[in-house]
């Protein structure tokens, strides 16, 4: 079994082994994964962080042993907060952006399969649980994001991807999808009862949840949806106030942390 690493601000991972095919998720810088399988010129992965499946082109991949896989999955690693930062070795400078990983950051470097470089940004907290203004704060942070099928980052990020990494950076792992996420937490039976933090679920006319954003307060929501925005939430849905119509349709709410 082959193991690696994300060595690039963003890698795609696609659902077909295509540079055409359907971008399914995004592999972040730090994110260690395990190689499924090889088809040609493409790796299908599985992320060690959240389980998910994607192709990369092989071009893109960075081996790492076994024991350095194994060690990745055992640790919590905090998360860049910075907008966009680099991580650097000698001449090499590497992009960062906010939510990628740090593998075994003590301060001043991070450790990469027996490799030090060298981060200086900021980085999030992995001691205690988050609070809703941490939350909060992080969530704000991707304000005017531009919204991207398959994205985790600030250049580009769909609903389900936000809230991962905004509960990922607070040390919380969610899984991929929004139809994933909506199985944890306990529900919140009011939208007048919700606090910041807890998690809006929207469905389809078939019933099937398509959209997730978190609450904020005075029943306002921040989701991905053309871009990272702030609407109004009520028994309804959310209300776009610049479109003056509803554009998604309540479902649950879920509270994940207490």
């Amino acid at each position: 079994m082959d193991y690696g690493i994300g060595m690039l601000s963003l890698v795609p991972m696609r659902a077909e082994t295509s540079d055409k095919a359907e971008l399914v998720t995004q592999l972040l810088f730090g994110e260690c994964y395990e190689v499924v399988t090889q088809e040609g010129n493409w790796l299908q992965l599985q992320l060690a962080s959240d389980g998910y499946r994607g192709w990369i082109d092989f071009k893109q991949h960075t081996p790492v042993t076994a024991e350095y896989y194994k060690e990745w999955r055992r640790a919590t690693h905090q998360r860049v907060t910075d907008f966009l930062q680099v991580v650097r070795k000698d001449e090499v400078r590497i992009p960062v952006s906010v939510g990628s990983y740090l593998p075994f950051y003590d301060g001043e470097r991070i450790r990469i399969n027996g490799e030090q470089f060298i981060y200086s940004g900021g980085a999030s907290s992995t001691e205690v649980l988050p609070t809703q203004e941490q939350l909060t704060q992080i969530a704000r942070s991707f304000l005017k994001a531009p919204y991207l099928w398959g994205g985790k980052s600030v250049f580009g990020i769909d609903c389900s991807g936000f809230m991962q990494q905004v509960y990922g950076m607070c040390g919380f792992q969610l899984p991929r999808d929004a139809s994933q996420q909506v199985a944890y937490g306990e529900e919140v039976h009011f939208v007048e009862q919700a606090h910041p933090g807890d998690l809006a679920f929207f469905s389809n006319a078939e019933g099937r949840i398509v959209h997730v954003g978190m609450m904020l307060e005075e029943q306002r929501i921040i989701h991905a949806h053309g871009e990272v925005r702030i609407d109004r939430l009520d028994h309804v849905g959310i209300y776009n106030s610049s479109q003056k119509k509803y554009s998604h349709q309540l479902r649950i709410i879920k509270r994940i942390l207490h």
